[in-house]
């Protein structure tokens, strides 16, 4: 969608870890935005999901190795307030949204598509892409 839409759709990525489904989803939370940090979001986040059947908090630190990360600046960087609140925020906003079990959601303007299809995303935002035109 991003490449069908340039320069009209932005993804923002939302925290809402369960720990109820993976003990170590929040310490992968923490690490993804201490990966932020360092410009290595998306690697972080990618090499967490690929490994995610085998993920605890040694394999967070060997993921964090192989993209290089200053290890002294990542870790001090996951255990930051600022960081804690930051998801806590995201997870109030998801909450408040209505993802409490189903995630990964996708909300377009706010707004869950009707269909959780490419093509119920894709008629969301010509939806809301039409009604930025009337404005």
């Amino acid at each position: 969608m991003l490449d069908k839409y340039p320069k009209k759709v932005n993804l923002v990525f939302k925290n809402f870890p369960l720990s109820s489904i993976h003990p170590f989803a929040y310490a992968a939370a923490a690490a993804s935005l201490a990966a932020d940090a360092q410009g290595k979001f998306w690697e972080f986040h990618d090499k967490l999901f690929a490994n995610q059947r085998a993920l605890n908090d040694a394999r967070i630190q060997e993921i964090a190795k192989e993209l290089h990360l200053d290890m002294e600046r990542f870790n001090s960087t996951m255990r930051d307030p600022a960081i804690q609140k930051l998801i806590a925020r995201d997870m109030e906003e998801g909450r408040q949204a209505g993802a409490e079990e189903g995630i990964p959601l996708i909300f377009v303007n706010g707004r869950l598509p009707k269909q959780g299809s490419l093509q119920g995303i894709e008629a969301l935002i010509e939806a809301e892409l039409k009604k930025e035109k009337k404005k």
